[in-house]
């Protein structure tokens, strides 16, 4: 599902009219349309509600004048409040206001901090408030009146659910938003996505084919057809993982990720850890197969050749659980530099290449905001603030797939596309379900029937993300630990299968 910036959307807006003849004005009378639509659809009894419709002086205030008319036509007869004189009106939104003034309808006008508080008086009892205020076009901070109303919405109107058109106003919490052509960046990353509710996202006729320009990069992970396995499978048609991880007292990581590459549908999984470590993981699960390797005093793997073990496989994982041992990095970066396969680079893999510049060959690196700190040499505030630009210009720079973890994960190709998962929560903020993802990425990659590179790698993080979504609803954010995800891990595949393909909620 694409992801446009409120640029691409201005620009989309102006080809619809100047290229295929559809004008903003029918672009603006279906966007309040649609927006009366989910409210009939979500308010039972929508008619004998209470609903206060807050227009600004905009193209937002627009369609919130046509979803007032919209209602009206319903039997719904909402309070529309316009914060602006009329003569400060423009363009199509003052086409839709004369048109609501003329069906006997015209909204009261509210100029000043002390007019809002003696209207507001008759809406404390509201149902439904729609947020029509400023839209796309917003600029932040927002000061004067309409901070004034906003800072109201919270506090004032305790019943009220909050729909926004668009996207909410600076400051609101919506409650559910209606949004058009595309969905926006603030729409879907934090902290905007936090205060935009559910998001359902609406067609108003906006030709297709205006959405599929090559230089809109950034799409939001939508689960793709899973198809079956044939009738006469045989793990070899799976793929053969090798996962290098794990140390003395950290075997848990290399364990968790043979385990999770299994569950995620692999044919075959080896997992070749320290010779001291070997024995915990070979009984963590008999079906996975195990490798020594030769180790460290400190119980580290030690730095040799294991070439043999890297020659017959799909996907090759290093990193969980092997510290930064200097012996031990040196070992990483020569699995890096020798290994012929696809590689996923996790955790101490990810703090070996940590000053080393180069073509990284297509690899998939999974770090989390301290580990992409690292490898660019910037503070991790840098990291957490820029999130999809430093992951796409990672990745193109250093030929590399990226999947920065965190709320909204954002997985970055080296063509420059963006994809941000929607699923997972603040449980999964808990040790260990990193080294899941790690080994649900390398179980996924090396099941080629599962789609295109990318489709694979983003249905490995949705995945992941709802796995932990589905054990949070049984255990709790708080008591959720990774291994969980392995547990819920065969539910999520049920649940993906049986989703339908085109929904239009985010």
């Amino acid at each position: 599902m694409k992801i446009l910036t409120p640029e691409q959307l201005r620009e989309v807006d102006r080809l619809s009219t100047e290229k295929y003849g559809v004008p903003n004005l029918i672009l603006m009378e279906n966007a309040g349309m649609r927006v009366a639509e989910v409210l009939e659809d979500q308010f039972e009894n929508l008619a004998e509600l209470t609903v206060a419709i807050l227009c600004g002086k905009g193209n937002n205030g627009g369609d919130g004048f046509v979803v007032a008319r919209q209602l009206i036509q319903k039997g719904c007869i909402p309070f529309v409040f316009l914060f602006a004189a009329e003569e400060d009106v423009r363009g199509d939104a003052k086409t839709n206001l004369n048109i609501l003034k003329a069906v006997g309808y015209p909204p009261t006008v509210v100029l000043t901090a002390h007019d809002w508080d003696e209207e507001k008086l008759e809406l404390l009892d509201a149902d439904i408030i729609v947020d029509a205020l400023l839209g796309t076009g917003a600029r932040q901070p927002v000061e004067g009146l309409y901070r004034t109303v906003i800072e109201s919405l919270a506090g004032d109107f305790p019943r009220a659910d909050i729909v926004a058109v668009d996207v909410p106003s600076p400051g609101v919490q919506a409650d559910l938003t209606v949004t058009f052509t595309a969905l926006k960046p603030s729409l879907v990353m934090f902290p905007g996505c936090a205060d935009a509710g559910d998001v359902i996202l609406a067609d108003i006729g906006t030709p297709p084919e205006l959405l599929e320009n090559e230089t809109h990069r950034l799409h939001l992970i939508e689960p793709h057809e899973i198809p079956a396995r044939v009738m006469d499978s045989n793990k070899g048609m799976y793929g053969r993982v090798l996962i290098i991880a794990g140390s003395r007292g950290k075997s848990g990581a290399a364990a968790m990720a043979g385990q999770a590459a299994l569950r995620a549908g692999a044919g075959l999984v080896t997992v070749a850890t320290a010779e001291s470590v070997l024995p915990i993981i070979a009984v963590s699960m008999p079906e996975l197969m195990t490798e020594r390797l030769a180790e460290t005093s400190e119980g580290t793997i030690a730095n040799q050749s294991v070439s043999n073990l890297m020659k017959d496989k799909n996907v090759v994982a290093i990193g969980p659980g092997m510290t930064t041992a200097i012996e031990t990095s040196a070992f990483i970066r020569r699995v890096e530099a020798d290994c012929p396969s696809q590689m996923v680079i996790d955790a101490d893999g990810l703090n070996a290449l940590a000053g080393f510049e180069g073509d990284l060959g297509g690899a998939v690196l999974t770090p989390h905001p301290g580990e992409m700190a690292r490898l660019i040499e910037k503070k991790v505030e840098h990291v957490t603030a820029n999130r999809v630009e430093v992951a796409s210009d990672f990745a193109k720079r250093r030929n590399a797939y990226v999947v920065l973890k965190g709320h909204r994960t954002v997985v970055a190709a080296p063509d420059g596309s963006v994809y941000i998962n929607p699923t997972g929560n603040p449980g999964m903020a808990t040790g260990g379900t990193g080294d899941i993802l790690t080994g649900m990425i390398s179980g996924i990659l090396a099941q080629e029937h599962l789609g295109s590179f990318t489709q694979r790698l983003c249905l490995a993080v949705y995945l992941h993300g709802l796995a932990g979504d589905l054990a949070a609803e049984e255990v709790g954010e708080e008591s959720l630990v990774a291994t969980d995800l392995l547990r819920f891990l065969p539910k999520a595949w049920e649940n993906l299968k049986g989703e339908p393909r085109s929904g239009d909620s985010v």
